[in-house]
């Protein structure tokens, strides 16, 4: 054969393959169904995989917030046939109007995707439920969790867990529509921690939305990973305790364990069982909270900002000794004309004023802090002493957010300079002007955590730490900025007067804290009654316990109540005492607080 020949062959050959290939082509991609009904199956879809939520345990890994099974009832408009509608809506307990707006409005969204038709189901009424779900084609159930508080306390504490809103989903594109987020408290602060990592599932989908197989046989799929478990501060005992000596009161408890910074237990009174905002009766059941007039939602313990009162004294005394105002054996006398005081005393030194809270004392001594003599003019001279004391002031934590994990915390107020120029102008104040921020009133403000700090603070004769509620996270240790100590600027040595008087007045006969005494246990405390014009006092007390080596730092305000040392005081008695003993040893006084009722006018 020759070479012509064998071109026109070797053409033929590729003109044919070519042919066949063009006409396989064609009948692929024309003319059979089957090629179309196979490629309508290579719609990718993304499943998502929820992560269990971390479990929240107090300091003894007694369990506080767990998780549970709810049910959210699923409708896929295009898999509905007709069906008895009147037996349906009894069954799932919806009326007629409302199967038809969610049914219309899940066919808006998708007549192939499935919709949300009742939310957030119990088991138990799902199990009923789902008995008769084979007689209704198209409906489902679809299982979600849901937080479950175990002990039903530390309302404020734990915090809310929520559907997200717009807002959450805007914030933070690890959310879609329906997830649920931590609101507030602990919920809030560590939901990075707590809410672990979404997995994913990559699944062959047909255009109406069925299921056909897994993609390249799961070669694409993450598995979720649980978020991480949450060891918290909290004494749960004691937390409970306190809010039951807190029923029906209005006020806050807040303690503190000096040596570490760690909160054993925040109330905040009238509260509520957080198991109320969970579930199908959320809604219903936020309604009826967020419009009682007691405000069980607002949170005293760190949003409450009060005057406070002669405890603030304890202060006052501490920077003057730092700073060479005054010594332990200043005398000052109690001039009544200059400001008013109670009590038979005329005379005291600084244990003596602290013990029976002069006030003249404690005026004369912030007069020596504001005027120094430093300019002519009384009023510039007021404006440099005046700063350097608010600067002193804040070393002790007020006016500042204590660094504290705990959010939505109120700073308080502490007047400077600038704060008074706006009220009477630039050079139109002095020291004459203020003086009653000298005994804790006036426009001085700090919050109950504030007030437990403090108590912290002198227990430790000079620094805290910055309380917090988080021990560990998973099998990380606590944070290192909760193990760092801050210095509040005043020597040891100064503290020795101060807790003293502060032990006599528990101990002392004729002591403003009497109530506050327990047998065996040396209690150092003060009471602060607050003024609250033109309804009753507050009562306050701050103590810790023991003297030496405290284990125990609080606060505890009642509102509309009265004398420091008439409520306050024998609340925080009961509470440190159930602390370091596990008992109560006066069940009168125990009964007394439990009937006590101060809800405001």
């Amino acid at each position: 054969m020759n070479l012509s020949n064998r071109r026109y062959i070797l053409s033929g050959i590729i003109v044919l393959f070519g042919l066949i290939f063009v006409a396989r082509l064609f009948y692929l991609q024309v003319a059979s169904d089957n090629w179309k009904a196979k490629a309508a199956v290579l719609t990718e879809e993304k499943i998502r995989i929820y992560p269990s939520r971390g479990l929240i345990y107090d300091r003894e890994s007694e369990l506080l917030v767990a998780n549970r099974a709810i049910y959210d009832l699923m409708v896929t408009p295009r898999q509905t046939s007709e069906f008895d509608s009147l037996a349906f809506c009894e069954l799932v307990g919806i009326s007629m109007n409302e199967l038809r707006e969610k049914i219309d409005k899940a066919v808006r969204y998708s007549r192939y995707k499935a919709s949300v038709l009742k939310k957030q189901i119990d088991p138990s009424d799902y199990a009923r439920i789902s008995e008769q779900l084979h007689k209704y084609p198209g409906f489902f159930g679809q299982v979600r969790t849901v937080r479950n508080y175990q002990k039903g306390i530390g309302a404020h504490l734990l915090g809310d867990f929520a559907e997200t809103n717009p807002k959450d989903l805007k914030k933070d594109n690890y959310y879609r529509q329906g997830d649920y987020i931590g609101k507030s408290g602990i919920e809030s602060v560590y939901e990075e921690q707590l809410r672990g990592i979404k997995g994913s599932k990559y699944v062959l989908v047909d255009v109406r939305n069925n299921i056909q197989e897994s993609l390249s046989e799961g070669d694409y799929d993450t598995t979720a990973v649980s978020g991480s478990d949450l060891t918290i501060t909290i004494d749960a005992e004691l937390q409970a305790y306190a809010e039951k000596l807190m029923v029906n009161k209005l006020g806050s408890v807040v303690a503190i364990e000096p040596s570490t910074g760690e909160i054993l237990a925040l109330v905040s009174s009238p509260g509520y069982n957080p198991n109320l905002l969970v579930g199908a009766q959320r809604g219903k059941n936020y309604k009826v909270l967020s419009t009682d007039s007691l405000k069980p939602l607002y949170n005293r313990a760190l949003q409450g900002q009060y005057r406070p009162g002669s405890i603030f004294k304890m202060v006052q005394s501490l920077i003057a000794l730092e700073h060479d105002f005054i010594t332990p054996q200043t005398r000052i006398s109690c001039n009544r004309g200059i400001i008013g005081c109670h009590g038979a005393h005329s005379y005291d030194d600084l244990e003596g004023a602290i013990i029976h809270s002069c006030n003249p004392y404690f005026h004369q001594v912030m007069k020596r802090m504001v005027e120094q003599g430093e300019e002519t003019s009384r009023f510039k001279d007021s404006r440099l002493g005046l700063a350097s004391w608010n600067k002193h002031i804040k070393r002790f934590g007020f006016g500042t957010d204590l660094r504290t994990d705990l959010p939505g915390m109120k700073s308080g107020n502490v007047p400077d300079p600038s704060y008074y120029d706006g009220i009477y102008g630039e050079l139109a104040w002095a020291y004459s002007t203020i003086y009653s921020i000298s005994i804790g009133e006036g426009e001085l403000l700090v919050n109950p955590l504030q007030m437990a700090n403090l108590a912290a603070i002198i227990a430790n004769r000079g620094y805290y730490y910055p309380p917090h509620v988080i021990r560990s996270i998973g099998n990380e240790g606590k944070p290192e900025a909760f193990r760092t100590p801050i210095s509040c600027g005043v020597k040891e040595e100064h503290f020795t007067p101060v807790v003293n008087a502060m032990q006599k007045v528990i101990e002392q006969p004729g002591g403003t804290a009497r109530r506050a005494r327990i047998e065996g246990i040396e209690v150092c405390g003060k009471t602060g009654t607050v003024q609250n014009d033109p309804l009753p006092d507050h009562s306050v007390f701050m103590s810790f316990a023991p003297k030496e080596n405290p284990q125990i730092a609080i606060s505890v305000y009642v509102e509309s109540s009265g004398f420091g040392g008439t409520w306050a005081a024998p609340i925080s008695a009961l509470l440190i005492e159930k602390y370091l003993t596990d008992s109560i040893s006066d069940p009168r006084k125990e009964q007394r607080i439990l009937d006590a009722v101060f809800l405001g006018p």
